[in-house]
């Protein structure tokens, strides 16, 4: 994979007119248990064509919206809508060529090689009609280029280290060449060196191919460094959304995480860096 630094385009608008291309949340209230809303009467809007990340301590409902966004979870009240068309009104299939999700917490099947789990991004692409092609092939070996699997096409998922498995569910992600790719978290269990790459990998689908990247991150620096719009979440509400330096602020921070901070300026990139302030002199 590239290394490198990128430059930042200017931003778009917060929010998309209606029918306008893009994905995005009216006014969803979101829960997994009855009368226990995470998220309540939340609206936004994706930037199509650029790389937003999803900010905020543990539990306040980014997941919870990442989920929403790719259909898995369905809203207590309000809607999703891709472009501008509700996506609950979408059939499945057409959906996941259009929208591709790595979750947090992905399960393969027994025995499944990593291979046979790339090769099930191209499932939305199959049809009666349209059986495997080399379009299929091609696809399947660039993700694994992409994601640095490509050595371990023969290995059985269950056999590789955190950091290999969630390479390989991210190539799975990219196979499915969506217009619109969500990650949940995806540099768990990476190390530092294939955190970058990822998120280098996520620049370059989005510089190369015009993806729209959605992820959710804890490191407030990384997200930084390699989004054009930040969203800032804390109890299940949008604290700010618009680019690193506006969002990313010491105050934004103290009211998102509780915790005080110096925020400077990344001597390589010029984007917010975080710095915590320590708790005792």
């Amino acid at each position: 994979m590239r290394r490198g630094l990128h430059r930042h385009r200017a931003p778009a608008p917060d929010f998309t007119p209606d029918g306008a291309p893009g994905l995005a949340a009216e006014a969803v209230t979101l829960s997994y248990q009855p009368l226990h809303p995470v998220v309540e009467d939340l609206s936004v809007s994706i930037a199509p064509g650029e790389v937003t990340m999803i900010v905020g301590p543990n539990a306040c409902g980014k997941s919870t919206l990442l989920r929403a966004l790719s259909r898995v979870l369905t809203p207590d009240s309000g809607g999703v809508v891709l472009d501008g068309r509700p996506v609950a009104r979408m059939r499945p299939k057409a959906f996941a060529r259009r929208v591709g999700l790595l979750a947090q917490s992905s399960l393969a099947p027994e025995g499944i090689t990593v291979h046979e789990l790339v090769a099930r991004g191209r499932y939305p692409h199959q049809s009666v009609l349209r059986q495997w092609s080399p379009e299929d092939d091609e696809a399947v070996s660039e993700a694994m280029e992409r994601a640095d699997v490509t050595g371990l096409a023969g290995r059985r998922v269950s056999s590789l280290s955190g950091g290999q498995r969630q390479r390989a569910w991210i190539a799975m992600a990219l196979a499915q060449r969506t217009d619109i790719l969500l990650l949940d978290e995806p540099t768990t269990f990476l190390d530092l060196a294939h955190q970058v790459e990822v998120l280098e990998l996520c620049r370059e689908l989005n510089a190369s191919l015009g993806t729209t990247i959605v992820a959710v991150l804890h490191d407030l620096n990384q997200a930084c460094r390699y989004a054009d719009r930040v969203i800032a979440m804390r109890s299940g509400r949008i604290l700010a959304h618009g680019a690193p330096s506006e969002v990313i602020t010491e105050e934004v921070v103290e009211e998102a995480f509780g915790l005080p901070v110096r925020v400077m300026s990344d001597p390589l990139t010029g984007t917010p860096m975080v710095l915590p302030l320590p708790r005792r002199p």
